[in-house]
């Protein structure tokens, strides 16, 4: 005598959930790539204890030599001289009234050099970070 089952199994697997799954992967990374900014200006940067999580609209870079850069976005920084820094700051603001500068200087620049661009700042009412390299921790 043969039985037969009244329900059938249905062999067909739901993709919903692993939609979901690939939703929020995506959301991580498109938001985890947009936190990196390359610099190509090589800079040994001073040290601190804390560091900002904030992401700079517009920064200002001094390398070892004394050389100006300015950049905003995910621009590419691109060398200016020190008059052409109030402008193109200004330029920034205009285009985004939120924007603040991050400040990138070797750790060898003199330090009347950061305080001539901090005068800018403060000149203009820019927001300013001045970037530094984490502590590093030693075993």
């Amino acid at each position: 005598m043969a039985l037969k089952r009244k329900t059938k199994i249905n062999a067909a697997f739901s993709m919903a959930s692993m939609t979901d799954v690939i939703f929020l992967l995506l959301i991580f990374f498109m938001v985890t790539s947009t936190v990196v900014v390359p610099n190509a200006i090589k800079l040994t940067l001073p040290q601190a204890q804390k560091q900002t999580a904030a992401k700079p609209l517009t920064r200002v870079t001094i390398d070892a030599a004394g050389k100006y850069y300015v950049a905003a976005g995910k621009q590419r920084e691109r060398m200016v001289t020190f008059d052409e820094i109030t402008p193109f700051l200004q330029e920034q603001y205009a285009q985004e009234p939120d924007m603040f500068v991050a400040l990138y200087a070797d750790e060898t620049v003199p330090y009347k050099e950061i305080v001539k661009v901090l005068d800018i700042a403060n000149e203009n009412k820019f927001k300013v970070v001045l970037a530094t390299r984490p502590p590093s921790h030693r075993p």
